[in-house]
């Protein structure tokens, strides 16, 4: 996918409304008014937040008719806060977060209240925060996919071992994962049915925290590790860069986002499954609640309630599909989406495994 920003700010003046998309983290030095200001956290935990949330934002406020400013802090928590601070001062009454760190989320989205403004919690829920609602990907959908996918692999072996590595252990999603992934093995664990391996939280995560972290499990096993679950494909490929560097098999492994690099492993036997996530409908979704706070009106596509300290914050959550190798219409369904391009997928030694 090559969409992606240049590093530095761009300010596109179309049918009047100005616009400032600002991937980098610099802030648009513009003096005009803004209604939307959507803060995103970085660029290394995964690829989405600069190739796919920043257009699609930019693609739905556009059409909406609201004028906004779309930045990345840069996994900044300071500069996050100036960002939203350069939106305050420029009119924005909404603020669309997604969580950086738990005191900077909440700082935010109190000063956005204190100047009349309200906040939207997207696809990281700020805890303790004071949003409106929250607009993500059904998290606990996607944790059940992943462990499912990891034990229908796993059908025919007698009690294999099942590590697990989750996501960060400062994201609230890597926890609502994390529940769905435990619905799963927890009971086939008790039964007896798998054997519960090592388990950690990946810090950040970072691939190149996870690839330490799991050749440390593969040392405590003696290397009797016979399926993961990696909270996402960049885990999975250090997982997998592991494997290879001691010169072991596939195992059964998760992911999610639908990367490049995920369906390449997928593909060519590496991965059983990714979780993919069509980033324009949580942008959508996040882009719709926007507008209706801005109108006063009512959160569209509210269909649950996530706890969020001593209350209950609505929430809009959208589904989730499953990409196996066997499942050709579902990764093949990344192309037709644009998603990714199979020009990207297929290529060079992975150029053999698509027909």
């Amino acid at each position: 996918m090559k969409r992606i920003f240049r590093r530095s700010a761009a300010v596109v003046i179309l049918v009047g409304v100005v616009v400032a998309v600002v991937a980098s983290g610099a802030i648009a030095r513009s003096s005009a008014n803004i209604q939307v200001c959507v803060l995103l956290p970085d660029t290394k935990s995964s690829v989405r937040w600069q190739q796919f949330d920043a257009p699609d934002f930019a693609k739905a406020l556009k059409k909406a008719k609201v004028t906004y400013s779309i930045t990345n802090a840069l996994n900044d928590p300071q500069k996050m806060v100036s960002q939203a601070d350069s939106c305050l001062s420029r009119g924005a009454k909404v603020a669309i977060v997604t969580d950086i760190a738990q005191g900077t989320s909440i700082a935010i989205e109190k000063k956005f209240a204190k100047a009349g403004g309200q906040s939207i919690d997207y696809d990281r829920q700020v805890v303790g925060g004071i949003a409106k609602v929250y607009v993500s990907f059904d998290g606990k959908a996607v944790g059940a996919a992943q462990a499912k996918g990891v034990v229908n692999a796993l059908k025919g072996k007698s009690k294999p071992v099942v590590a697990e590595l989750w996501g960060g252990p400062t994201d609230q999603n890597a926890f609502w994962f994390k529940s769905g992934n435990d619905a799963v093995l927890n009971p086939l664990f008790k039964s007896g049915k798998l054997t519960k391996g090592p388990q950690q939280f990946v810090p950040l995560w970072l691939a190149t925290n996870a690839q330490p972290i799991f050749e440390q499990m593969l040392l405590k096993t003696d290397n009797k590790i016979d399926g993961a679950i990696a909270a996402n494909d960049g885990i999975a490929g250090a997982v997998i860069a592991a494997l290879k560097a001691k010169k072991l098999k596939p195992i059964a492994l998760s992911g999610q986002d639908a990367t490049v690099q995920g369906v390449q492993n997928i593909i060519s036997g590496w991965q059983t499954m990714t979780v993919y996530k069509y980033v324009p409908l949580e942008a959508n979704a996040a882009a719709a609640a926007a507008v209706a706070l801005l109108k006063h009106k009512k959160v569209p596509g509210v269909n649950g309630f996530r706890k969020n300290g001593s209350k209950k914050e609505p929430t809009v959550q959208i589904p989730v599909v499953s990409i196996t190798k066997a499942n050709k219409a579902n990764y093949t369904r990344l192309f037709k989406d644009k998603f990714l391009k199979k020009s990207d997928v297929c290529v060079g030694e992975f150029a053999q495994f698509c027909s």
